[in-house]
C-alpha cells in the first residue's frame, strides 16, 4: 500500500470515529448540549484537527443524516428495482427500515439531528449549513415513499383520492411524535425494539386508513413480509 493510499484510509478511519463519537455524545445528552469541543474530547482530537474534517457541528450532524439516508437507499433499492407491487414494496420498505435501525439508537439520534437542524437559522452566516437541508438522500426516501403509495392506489389497494403527498407528510408527522417522546425520556429507558414497535403499530393503523373500501385488510399487515 503506498503512503497516498494509507493516508487516504487513515483520513476515512478518523473521519469514521468521529462520527461515532458524535453518535454517542447525541445519544447520551442531546444534540443541543454538545458542542466541537465535546466532540474533539471524546474522540481524543485536538479542535483544530476536528475542524479539519468539519467545519462546524451543524455539518458535521447534517454527515450522520446523509449517512443514514444513504444506507437505508442502499439496502432498499435492489428490492425497489425488482418491480414489486406497491404493497410488496411498501412491506419492503418497512422491512430495511427495521432491519437497519431495530436494533440500533440510530433512529433516535437522527431524529434529533433533523429537528436541530430545521431550527437552525436561514440565514447568509450558514449558506452550507443551509444547503445540507435540501439532502439529496433524505429527500430521495421522501420520494420513495410517496411514489410508493401512488402505485397502491394506480393498483387499486389505497383509495384513488388519496393526497399521496399528505399521506407521505402523516406517516413522518406521526413518526415524528413516536420519537419526539421517545428523545425526551431518560437515557437508560430509551429502547429502539419498544419505538419501532410503536411505530409499526401506527404505521399499521395509517394503512388500514389508505385502504379502498373493500380491499382485504389481511393483505395490509406490514409485519407479514
Amino acid at each position: 500500500m503506498g503512503i497516498t493510499e494509507r493516508r487516504e484510509r487513515e483520513k476515512t478511519e478518523r473521519r469514521r470515529a468521529i462520527l461515532n463519537c458524535a453518535k454517542e455524545l447525541i445519544f447520551e445528552h442531546g444534540v443541543e448540549r454538545i458542542g466541537m469541543e465535546d466532540i474533539a474530547r471524546k474522540a481524543e482530537l485536538s479542535k483544530a484537527t476536528l475542524y479539519l474534517y468539519f467545519s462546524g457541528k451543524e455539518i458535521l450532524f447534517s454527515e450522520i443524516c446523509e449517512e443514514s439516508a444513504r444506507a437505508f437507499l442502499k439496502q432498499f433499492k435492489p428490492y425497489w428495482e425488482s418491480g414489486l407491487t406497491g404493497i410488496s414494496a411498501l412491506k419492503r420498505f418497512w422491512r430495511s427500515y427495521v432491519e437497519l435501525f431495530g436494533d440500533s439508537n440510530e433512529i433516535v439520534i437522527i431524529f434529533n439531528i433533523r429537528n436541530y437542524l430545521k431550527s437552525w437559522p436561514n440565514n447568509d452566516n450558514a449558506p452550507d449549513v443551509n444547503k445540507q437541508h435540501k439532502s439529496h438522500f433524505v429527500d430521495a426516501i421522501l420520494d420513495s415513499m410517496k411514489t410508493i403509495i401512488d402505485q397502491c392506489k394506480a393498483e387499486g389497494t389505497f383509495d384513488p383520492d388519496l393526497d399521496s403527498a399528505l399521506a407521505t407528510r402523516l406517516i413522518l408527522s406521526v413518526f415524528s411524535l413516536i420519537l419526539s417522546d421517545a428523545v425526551r425520556t431518560p437515557f437508560e429507558p430509551k429502547n429502539s425494539e419498544d419505538i419501532i414497535r410503536e411505530m409499526t403499530i401506527a404505521l399499521q393503523i395509517m394503512l388500514r386508513g389508505f385502504a379502498k373500501e373493500g380491499v382485504n385488510r389481511s393483505l395490509l399487515d406490514i409485519t407479514n413480509f
